[in-house]
């Protein structure tokens, strides 16, 4: 497992695993039972991404797309 990604809050760790996973990349969000001790860890310790080294390239490209903003979700598909 490699991280690849270090989220601002574990809401958005599972926005991205959830990405990743629907475009069938194995993700596991570390650091998710951290929060409760947020007053002594630092704040990188939460929602890191990780996933599988031979997955790591396809990872990369869907965050890249989530980061830039262009992932979106067409009214037709709701």
């Amino acid at each position: 497992m490699q991280t690849i990604f270090h989220a601002a809050n574990t809401i958005e760790a599972h926005i991205v695993a959830g990405l990743l996973r629907a475009n069938g990349i194995a993700a596991w969000v570390g650091g998710h039972y951290l929060q409760g001790a947020v007053g002594e860890l630092p704040p990188s310790a939460l929602g890191r991404i990780e996933v599988d080294e031979a997955d790591v390239a396809a990872a990369q490209r869907i965050i890249g797309d989530y980061e830039s903003g262009r992932l979106s979700v067409n009214d037709d598909e709701l």
